[in-house]
Protein backbone atom coordinates (compact mmCIF):
# COMPACT_ATOMS: atom_id res chain seq x y z
CA UNK A 1 0.00 0.00 0.00
CA UNK A 2 1.65 3.66 -0.80
CA UNK A 3 1.65 5.91 2.31
CA UNK A 4 -0.45 8.46 2.52
CA UNK A 5 2.34 11.02 2.65
CA UNK A 6 5.63 11.53 1.04
CA UNK A 7 7.93 14.08 2.62
CA UNK A 8 11.40 15.68 2.57
CA UNK A 9 12.70 16.55 5.81
CA UNK A 10 14.91 19.46 5.85
CA UNK A 11 17.02 19.55 9.23
CA UNK A 12 20.05 21.14 11.40
CA UNK A 13 19.54 17.94 13.59
CA UNK A 14 19.59 19.23 17.24
CA UNK A 15 17.28 17.68 19.90
CA UNK A 16 14.01 18.43 18.77
CA UNK A 17 14.49 18.00 15.43
CA UNK A 18 16.11 14.14 16.24
CA UNK A 19 12.57 13.47 18.08
CA UNK A 20 11.20 15.11 14.96
CA UNK A 21 13.28 12.50 12.52
CA UNK A 22 12.06 9.65 15.24
CA UNK A 23 8.56 10.12 14.94
CA UNK A 24 8.67 9.97 11.28
CA UNK A 25 10.79 6.96 10.67
CA UNK A 26 8.22 4.99 13.39
CA UNK A 27 5.21 6.23 12.08
CA UNK A 28 3.41 3.60 10.27
CA UNK A 29 4.90 2.80 6.67
CA UNK A 30 0.82 3.40 5.14
CA UNK A 31 1.18 7.34 6.93
CA UNK A 32 4.03 8.60 6.04
CA UNK A 33 7.72 7.74 3.63
CA UNK A 34 10.47 9.72 4.04
CA UNK A 35 11.82 10.09 1.21
CA UNK A 36 15.13 12.90 1.48
CA UNK A 37 16.91 13.88 4.24
CA UNK A 38 18.64 16.95 3.18
CA UNK A 39 21.08 18.27 6.09
CA UNK A 40 21.58 22.38 6.59
CA UNK A 41 23.54 24.65 8.36
CA UNK A 42 21.82 25.89 11.80
CA UNK A 43 21.66 24.62 15.54
CA UNK A 44 25.30 23.67 14.42
CA UNK A 45 27.95 22.59 11.44
CA UNK A 46 26.34 20.90 8.34
CA UNK A 47 28.97 18.15 9.22
CA UNK A 48 28.13 17.77 12.86
CA UNK A 49 24.28 17.34 11.65
CA UNK A 50 25.51 14.68 9.52
CA UNK A 51 26.80 12.99 12.06
CA UNK A 52 23.58 13.29 13.71
CA UNK A 53 21.44 11.66 11.49
CA UNK A 54 23.78 8.80 10.57
CA UNK A 55 23.52 8.26 14.51
CA UNK A 56 19.76 8.02 14.32
CA UNK A 57 20.30 4.63 11.65
CA UNK A 58 22.99 3.51 13.93
CA UNK A 59 21.12 3.45 16.94
CA UNK A 60 17.97 2.03 15.27
CA UNK A 61 19.86 -0.57 13.85
CA UNK A 62 21.08 -1.55 17.34
CA UNK A 63 17.34 -0.77 18.58
CA UNK A 64 15.59 -3.42 15.55
CA UNK A 65 18.35 -6.27 17.00
CA UNK A 66 17.27 -5.66 20.79
CA UNK A 67 13.59 -5.58 20.00
CA UNK A 68 14.18 -8.64 17.65
CA UNK A 69 15.99 -10.37 20.28
CA UNK A 70 13.28 -9.74 22.93
CA UNK A 71 10.56 -10.74 20.67
CA UNK A 72 9.31 -7.17 20.69
CA UNK A 73 7.17 -5.62 18.02
CA UNK A 74 9.71 -3.85 15.76
CA UNK A 75 8.08 -0.61 14.89
CA UNK A 76 10.04 1.90 12.38
CA UNK A 77 8.69 0.85 9.53
CA UNK A 78 10.01 3.73 7.86
CA UNK A 79 13.04 2.56 7.79
CA UNK A 80 12.10 -1.25 7.57
CA UNK A 81 9.72 -0.46 4.26
CA UNK A 82 11.71 2.10 2.84
CA UNK A 83 15.35 3.50 2.31
CA UNK A 84 15.42 7.35 2.78
CA UNK A 85 17.92 9.30 0.78
CA UNK A 86 20.20 11.64 2.96
CA UNK A 87 21.87 14.79 0.99
CA UNK A 88 24.44 17.01 2.26
CA UNK A 89 23.13 20.92 1.87
CA UNK A 90 23.89 24.64 2.43
CA UNK A 91 27.28 25.10 4.78
CA UNK A 92 25.96 28.81 5.73
CA UNK A 93 22.93 30.89 5.45
CA UNK A 94 22.66 33.08 2.07
CA UNK A 95 23.68 36.25 3.11
CA UNK A 96 25.43 37.35 6.79
CA UNK A 97 27.01 34.58 8.32
CA UNK A 98 26.41 34.27 11.63
CA UNK A 99 27.67 31.37 14.08
CA UNK A 100 25.58 28.66 15.52
CA UNK A 101 24.90 29.33 18.91
CA UNK A 102 25.01 25.52 19.98
CA UNK A 103 21.82 25.57 22.26
CA UNK A 104 21.73 21.60 21.97
CA UNK A 105 25.36 21.28 22.93
CA UNK A 106 28.94 21.34 20.76
CA UNK A 107 27.37 18.42 18.34
CA UNK A 108 24.18 18.93 18.56
CA UNK A 109 22.83 16.21 20.93
CA UNK A 110 23.69 17.51 23.91
CA UNK A 111 27.89 16.30 24.33
CA UNK A 112 26.62 12.43 23.25
CA UNK A 113 29.39 12.05 21.05
CA UNK A 114 31.64 13.12 23.34
CA UNK A 115 30.18 11.79 26.72
CA UNK A 116 29.52 8.21 24.91
CA UNK A 117 31.86 7.66 21.83
CA UNK A 118 31.60 3.78 21.88
CA UNK A 119 27.42 3.40 22.33
CA UNK A 120 25.69 5.92 20.24
CA UNK A 121 28.32 7.19 17.27
CA UNK A 122 29.23 5.26 14.18
CA UNK A 123 32.17 4.64 13.01
CA UNK A 124 33.34 6.92 10.61
CA UNK A 125 33.78 5.02 7.44
CA UNK A 126 30.32 6.02 6.86
CA UNK A 127 31.58 9.65 5.90
CA UNK A 128 33.55 8.65 2.66
CA UNK A 129 29.69 7.78 1.15
CA UNK A 130 28.96 11.35 0.64
CA UNK A 131 32.76 12.08 -1.10
CA UNK A 132 33.22 12.31 -5.03
CA UNK A 133 34.87 10.61 -6.25
CA UNK A 134 35.40 7.96 -3.62
CA UNK A 135 38.50 7.00 -2.24
CA UNK A 136 39.12 3.59 -2.92
CA UNK A 137 36.88 0.91 -5.04
CA UNK A 138 35.69 -0.92 -2.13
CA UNK A 139 33.81 2.07 -1.28
CA UNK A 140 32.59 2.60 -4.62
CA UNK A 141 31.08 -0.75 -4.63
CA UNK A 142 29.60 0.43 -0.93
CA UNK A 143 27.90 3.25 -2.27
CA UNK A 144 26.84 1.50 -5.16
CA UNK A 145 25.27 -1.07 -2.93
CA UNK A 146 23.69 1.28 -0.99
CA UNK A 147 22.12 2.72 -3.60
CA UNK A 148 20.98 -0.48 -5.09
CA UNK A 149 19.32 -1.32 -2.04
CA UNK A 150 21.97 -3.41 -0.77
CA UNK A 151 22.83 -4.41 2.40
CA UNK A 152 26.80 -4.87 2.21
CA UNK A 153 28.05 -5.51 6.00
CA UNK A 154 30.78 -3.55 5.23
CA UNK A 155 28.35 -0.61 5.82
CA UNK A 156 27.60 0.53 9.53
CA UNK A 157 24.58 2.13 8.27
CA UNK A 158 22.43 0.33 5.90
CA UNK A 159 18.84 1.86 6.51
CA UNK A 160 19.87 5.34 4.37
CA UNK A 161 21.11 6.02 0.88
CA UNK A 162 23.79 8.70 0.62
CA UNK A 163 23.80 11.01 -1.63
CA UNK A 164 26.72 12.86 -4.07
CA UNK A 165 23.93 15.74 -5.15
CA UNK A 166 24.20 18.75 -3.18
CA UNK A 167 20.82 18.51 -1.29
CA UNK A 168 18.95 21.21 -2.83
CA UNK A 169 19.64 19.76 -6.55
CA UNK A 170 18.22 16.51 -4.51
CA UNK A 171 15.55 18.08 -3.69
CA UNK A 172 14.35 19.39 -7.18
CA UNK A 173 15.37 15.87 -8.47
CA UNK A 174 12.87 14.36 -6.42
CA UNK A 175 10.21 16.89 -7.05
CA UNK A 176 10.83 16.47 -11.22
CA UNK A 177 10.32 12.48 -10.79
CA UNK A 178 7.18 12.82 -8.91
CA UNK A 179 3.51 13.89 -9.69
CA UNK A 180 3.08 17.02 -8.81
CA UNK A 181 1.26 17.65 -5.33
CA UNK A 182 2.53 14.28 -4.08
CA UNK A 183 5.73 15.47 -2.03
CA UNK A 184 5.52 17.57 0.99
CA UNK A 185 8.58 19.62 2.08
CA UNK A 186 8.90 19.88 6.18
CA UNK A 187 11.45 22.41 6.79
CA UNK A 188 12.59 22.32 10.21
CA UNK A 189 16.17 24.39 10.08
CA UNK A 190 17.07 27.40 8.16
CA UNK A 191 15.16 27.88 4.85
CA UNK A 192 18.42 27.58 2.73
CA UNK A 193 18.46 24.89 0.56
CA UNK A 194 14.48 25.07 0.09
CA UNK A 195 15.68 28.61 -0.71
CA UNK A 196 18.40 27.37 -3.23
CA UNK A 197 16.17 25.07 -5.00
CA UNK A 198 13.55 27.80 -5.19
CA UNK A 199 16.07 29.88 -6.92
CA UNK A 200 17.50 26.79 -9.49
CA UNK A 201 14.10 26.06 -10.81
CA UNK A 202 11.05 27.88 -9.48
CA UNK A 203 8.78 25.43 -11.51
CA UNK A 204 10.19 22.31 -10.50
CA UNK A 205 10.33 23.74 -6.52
CA UNK A 206 6.08 24.56 -6.71
CA UNK A 207 5.55 21.29 -7.60
CA UNK A 208 5.17 20.23 -3.89
CA UNK A 209 2.19 19.45 -2.02
CA UNK A 210 2.56 22.45 0.46
CA UNK A 211 6.05 23.55 2.72
CA UNK A 212 5.51 23.05 6.24
CA UNK A 213 7.93 25.11 8.04
CA UNK A 214 8.65 25.29 11.85
CA UNK A 215 9.79 28.88 12.18
CA UNK A 216 9.18 32.51 13.27
CA UNK A 217 6.75 34.15 15.61
CA UNK A 218 3.98 36.34 14.42
CA UNK A 219 1.63 37.05 17.15
CA UNK A 220 3.48 36.95 20.59
CA UNK A 221 6.49 38.57 19.10
CA UNK A 222 8.43 37.03 21.39
CA UNK A 223 11.83 35.34 20.17
CA UNK A 224 13.91 32.43 20.78
CA UNK A 225 17.23 34.09 20.00
CA UNK A 226 16.67 37.82 19.68
CA UNK A 227 13.85 39.58 21.97
CA UNK A 228 11.50 38.98 18.34
CA UNK A 229 13.00 36.74 15.89
CA UNK A 230 12.62 32.59 16.15
CA UNK A 231 16.38 30.67 15.85
CA UNK A 232 15.09 28.95 11.87
CA UNK A 233 14.41 32.35 10.60
CA UNK A 234 17.16 34.40 11.92
CA UNK A 235 19.73 31.81 10.87
CA UNK A 236 18.86 32.70 6.93
CA UNK A 237 16.20 35.31 7.26
CA UNK A 238 16.95 36.38 2.98
CA UNK A 239 16.07 32.50 2.59
CA UNK A 240 13.26 32.67 4.66
CA UNK A 241 12.24 35.61 2.73
CA UNK A 242 12.76 34.01 -0.85
CA UNK A 243 10.61 31.41 0.40
CA UNK A 244 7.50 32.97 1.85
CA UNK A 245 7.42 35.37 -1.82
CA UNK A 246 6.40 32.21 -3.60
CA UNK A 247 3.48 32.21 -1.75
CA UNK A 248 2.52 35.70 -2.94
CA UNK A 249 0.21 36.17 -6.30
CA UNK A 250 3.15 38.33 -7.24
CA UNK A 251 6.18 37.60 -5.54
CA UNK A 252 8.33 40.25 -6.68
CA UNK A 253 6.18 42.50 -3.86
CA UNK A 254 7.68 40.62 -0.95
CA UNK A 255 11.18 39.68 -2.22
CA UNK A 256 14.27 40.67 0.00
CA UNK A 257 16.26 43.89 -1.43
CA UNK A 258 18.80 43.06 -3.61
CA UNK A 259 22.19 42.02 -1.46
CA UNK A 260 24.90 44.57 -1.27
CA UNK A 261 27.64 42.29 -0.71
CA UNK A 262 29.19 39.39 -2.59
CA UNK A 263 27.06 37.14 -0.45
CA UNK A 264 25.36 33.81 -2.63
CA UNK A 265 22.14 35.81 -1.83
CA UNK A 266 23.51 38.62 -4.85
CA UNK A 267 23.89 35.35 -7.54
CA UNK A 268 20.43 34.21 -6.60
CA UNK A 269 18.48 35.34 -9.46
CA UNK A 270 14.77 36.88 -9.35
CA UNK A 271 12.12 34.76 -10.29
CA UNK A 272 9.85 34.82 -13.17
CA UNK A 273 7.33 37.73 -13.50
CA UNK A 274 4.08 34.88 -14.25
CA UNK A 275 4.58 31.60 -12.62
CA UNK A 276 1.97 28.62 -12.62
CA UNK A 277 1.13 28.20 -9.18
CA UNK A 278 1.69 29.98 -5.86
CA UNK A 279 3.12 27.75 -2.86
CA UNK A 280 1.28 26.75 -0.45
CA UNK A 281 2.58 27.29 3.15
CA UNK A 282 2.11 26.01 6.16
CA UNK A 283 3.84 27.67 9.59
CA UNK A 284 4.47 26.46 12.51
CA UNK A 285 5.84 29.40 14.55
CA UNK A 286 6.29 29.78 18.27
CA UNK A 287 3.01 31.08 18.75
CA UNK A 288 1.91 27.48 18.65
CA UNK A 289 5.11 25.70 19.27
CA UNK A 290 5.90 26.96 22.80
CA UNK A 291 3.06 25.23 24.02
CA UNK A 292 3.71 21.71 23.51
CA UNK A 293 6.38 20.59 25.85
CA UNK A 294 8.33 17.41 27.15
CA UNK A 295 8.68 17.42 30.60
CA UNK A 296 11.35 14.98 32.18
CA UNK A 297 8.76 13.57 34.25
CA UNK A 298 7.31 12.27 30.71
CA UNK A 299 10.77 11.43 29.26
CA UNK A 300 11.24 9.45 32.58
CA UNK A 301 8.28 7.61 32.92
CA UNK A 302 8.20 6.26 29.01
CA UNK A 303 11.81 5.80 28.44
CA UNK A 304 13.73 4.52 32.07
CA UNK A 305 12.39 0.98 32.50
CA UNK A 306 13.21 0.47 28.17
CA UNK A 307 16.50 1.84 29.07
CA UNK A 308 17.12 -0.43 31.93
CA UNK A 309 15.80 -3.31 30.20
CA UNK A 310 18.67 -2.39 27.16
CA UNK A 311 16.82 -0.50 24.85
CA UNK A 312 19.46 1.14 22.65
CA UNK A 313 17.09 3.64 21.85
CA UNK A 314 15.33 4.84 25.31
CA UNK A 315 18.96 4.74 26.56
CA UNK A 316 20.42 6.93 23.93
CA UNK A 317 17.11 9.38 24.23
CA UNK A 318 18.21 9.45 27.66
CA UNK A 319 21.32 10.37 27.37
CA UNK A 320 21.19 13.53 24.90
CA UNK A 321 17.78 15.13 26.74
CA UNK A 322 18.75 14.60 30.26
CA UNK A 323 21.56 17.81 29.33
CA UNK A 324 19.36 19.81 27.62
CA UNK A 325 16.51 19.21 30.27
CA UNK A 326 19.14 20.62 32.63
CA UNK A 327 19.92 23.51 30.29
CA UNK A 328 16.47 24.05 30.63
CA UNK A 329 15.85 23.83 34.62
CA UNK A 330 19.30 26.11 35.29
CA UNK A 331 17.69 28.69 32.52
CA UNK A 332 13.80 29.09 32.86
CA UNK A 333 11.73 29.85 35.97
CA UNK A 334 9.11 26.81 36.82
CA UNK A 335 11.58 24.12 35.14
CA UNK A 336 12.38 22.87 38.42
CA UNK A 337 13.35 19.30 38.74
CA UNK A 338 10.67 16.87 37.45
CA UNK A 339 9.06 19.97 35.52
CA UNK A 340 12.53 20.79 33.29
CA UNK A 341 10.82 20.71 29.61
CA UNK A 342 11.83 21.24 25.95
CA UNK A 343 9.31 22.75 23.12
CA UNK A 344 8.50 20.18 20.71
CA UNK A 345 9.35 22.81 18.06
CA UNK A 346 9.95 20.33 15.12
CA UNK A 347 8.04 17.43 15.91
CA UNK A 348 4.61 19.20 15.57
CA UNK A 349 5.55 19.73 11.46
CA UNK A 350 5.40 16.58 11.44
CA UNK A 351 2.48 15.73 13.83
CA UNK A 352 0.61 17.83 11.41
CA UNK A 353 1.36 15.72 8.18
CA UNK A 354 0.62 12.55 9.96
CA UNK A 355 -2.84 13.66 11.80
CA UNK A 356 -3.74 16.55 9.26
CA UNK A 357 -7.15 15.46 8.81
CA UNK A 358 -7.76 15.17 12.75
CA UNK A 359 -10.62 18.34 13.55
CA UNK A 360 -8.27 19.87 16.49
CA UNK A 361 -5.67 21.60 13.77
CA UNK A 362 -7.17 25.26 13.24
CA UNK A 363 -5.16 27.99 11.23
CA UNK A 364 -5.56 31.23 12.17
CA UNK A 365 -8.63 33.16 11.44
CA UNK A 366 -6.77 35.09 9.07
CA UNK A 367 -5.39 32.68 7.09
CA UNK A 368 -4.04 33.02 4.25
CA UNK A 369 -2.15 35.67 5.80
CA UNK A 370 0.41 38.24 5.21
CA UNK A 371 3.54 37.22 6.95
CA UNK A 372 6.85 38.96 5.71
CA UNK A 373 10.37 38.33 6.99
CA UNK A 374 12.23 41.59 7.90
CA UNK A 375 15.98 40.98 6.54
CA UNK A 376 17.78 44.84 6.79
CA UNK A 377 16.92 45.80 10.39
CA UNK A 378 19.42 46.34 12.77
CA UNK A 379 17.66 44.45 15.58
CA UNK A 380 14.81 42.75 14.25
CA UNK A 381 17.13 40.48 11.61
CA UNK A 382 14.73 37.16 11.15
CA UNK A 383 11.47 39.34 12.69
CA UNK A 384 8.09 37.14 11.24
CA UNK A 385 6.20 40.77 10.52
CA UNK A 386 2.00 40.03 10.27
CA UNK A 387 -0.41 42.39 9.91
CA UNK A 388 -2.58 42.49 13.09
CA UNK A 389 -4.67 45.83 12.20
CA UNK A 390 -8.13 45.39 11.96
CA UNK A 391 -8.44 46.34 8.12
CA UNK A 392 -9.94 45.18 5.07
CA UNK A 393 -8.27 43.99 2.15
CA UNK A 394 -8.81 46.76 -0.96
CA UNK A 395 -9.03 45.86 -4.97
CA UNK A 396 -5.44 46.39 -6.94
CA UNK A 397 -7.28 50.30 -8.00
CA UNK A 398 -8.65 51.34 -4.54
CA UNK A 399 -7.44 53.64 -2.18
CA UNK A 400 -3.70 53.65 -1.08
CA UNK A 401 -3.14 55.63 1.69
CA UNK A 402 -1.92 54.69 4.57
CA UNK A 403 -0.98 51.37 3.27
CA UNK A 404 3.07 51.73 2.60
CA UNK A 405 4.53 48.55 1.53
CA UNK A 406 1.06 47.20 -0.42
CA UNK A 407 0.08 45.27 2.66
CA UNK A 408 -3.35 45.57 2.09
CA UNK A 409 -3.79 44.62 -1.78
CA UNK A 410 -5.36 41.80 -3.12
CA UNK A 411 -2.23 40.95 -5.73
CA UNK A 412 0.48 41.57 -3.43
CA UNK A 413 1.76 40.49 -0.11
CA UNK A 414 2.25 36.85 1.15
CA UNK A 415 -0.32 34.08 1.63
CA UNK A 416 0.82 31.72 5.07
CA UNK A 417 -1.30 29.25 6.48
CA UNK A 418 -0.31 29.49 10.41
CA UNK A 419 -1.10 27.29 12.48
CA UNK A 420 -2.85 28.27 15.94
CA UNK A 421 -3.77 25.22 17.37
CA UNK A 422 -3.42 21.45 17.65
CA UNK A 423 -4.89 17.94 18.36
CA UNK A 424 -3.63 19.23 22.06
CA UNK A 425 -1.24 20.50 24.11
CA UNK A 426 -0.97 17.68 26.16
CA UNK A 427 -1.56 15.00 23.91
CA UNK A 428 1.63 16.07 21.84
CA UNK A 429 4.57 14.44 24.37
CA UNK A 430 2.56 10.96 24.74
CA UNK A 431 1.95 11.07 20.93
CA UNK A 432 5.86 11.35 20.24
CA UNK A 433 6.85 9.21 23.10
CA UNK A 434 4.44 6.56 22.28
CA UNK A 435 5.32 6.10 18.76
CA UNK A 436 8.88 6.73 19.24
CA UNK A 437 9.47 3.98 21.82
CA UNK A 438 6.93 1.53 20.53
CA UNK A 439 4.22 2.09 23.18
CA UNK A 440 1.99 1.81 21.18
CA UNK A 441 2.77 -1.51 19.33
CA UNK A 442 2.71 -2.96 22.54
Amino acid sequence: MAPKNRVIIDTDPGVDDVLAILYALASKSSDLEVVLLSLTHGNVDVRSCLRNVVAVFHVLEKELAWRREKNLPEGFEGIRHFKPIVAIGAEEPLQDQIESDFFHGIDGLGGIHASHPHHFTPEEEWAHLFEEPPPNPDLTRLAESTSAGGTDLQNPTQSFTPSLLPAHQEILRILRENEPDTITLVSIGPLTNFALAAAEDPETFLRCKEVVSMGGTVVDLVGNVTPVAEFNVYADPYAAARVYALTSPNPASTMPPPAKTDAPSARLPPYPASLSRTLNLRLMALDLTEHHMLSRRQLTQAASELAAAGSPLAQWMMSFMTPMLDKMERLHLGHEGDGAALALHDPMCLWWVTSQTHPGWVASEKSPEDVRIETQGQWTRGMTVGDRRARRRRGSDGERSYDRDNWLGNLSGNRVYRMVKSPGVDLAAVEFLDTILGVKDK
